[in-house]
């Protein structure tokens, strides 16, 4: 089966939870502190916001979610039959899952992401909570946190540093999913 997904990035976190939750007659499957997931069946659509947009709102990124690898190989192959710029991220770790994807961006520059989700982490990407690791072991008494780290390696939507077709896709500085 295959998911629709959709991002957007909000300000307000619990009135968007309170609204969408009112619009899809169901809560969230999951609440994070920056973040909420809605999985739903009818229509079958992957629905996600949070508030890592850094000042930007809207729609941060379109996708489909699969549930097999011969799926994710399927678009993957369509996507590079149609020579459209694919940013393969392969095994990865963001907005709170494990997942492996790759990314294409349409004409407009608007990333599409496809996915398929593996398993469920606590932090909203593994390479953010390392990098808060090391600066709380560097500085004791820092509290860690799961916002963004500036060393971070990127993950999510493709940045304009890891486009490669000149397209913009997102404002220098935009988050992760």
């Amino acid at each position: 089966m295959k998911r629709f997904h959709v991002h957007v990035h909000v300000e307000d976190l619990s009135r968007n939870i309170d609204f969408y939750s009112k619009m899809f007659g169901a809560q969230p499957a999951r609440v994070e502190s920056d973040y909420a997931k809605w999985m739903l069946d009818d229509p079958a659509v992957n629905f996600a916001i949070s508030t890592r947009g850094h000042g930007h709102t809207g729609v941060d990124h379109l996708g489909f979610q699969v549930d097999n690898d011969a799926d994710l190989s399927t678009l993957k192959a369509r996507a590079q039959a149609a020579d459209l710029s694919l940013i393969d991220e392969g095994a990865t770790t963001c907005c709170y899952a494990r997942s492996d994807k790759h990314w294409v961006v349409d004409p407009q520059g608007l990333p599409w992401e496809h996915f398929q989700t593996l398993g469920s982490i606590p932090v909203f990407r593994e390479a953010e909570a390392a990098v808060a690791a090391r600066a709380e072991s560097a500085q004791p008494g820092m509290a860690a946190t799961n916002e963004p780290a500036a060393s971070a390696s990127a993950c999510c939507t493709p940045r304009v540093t890891c486009k490669p077709i000149g397209l913009p896709v997102k404002p220098a500085g935009s988050s992760c999913c």
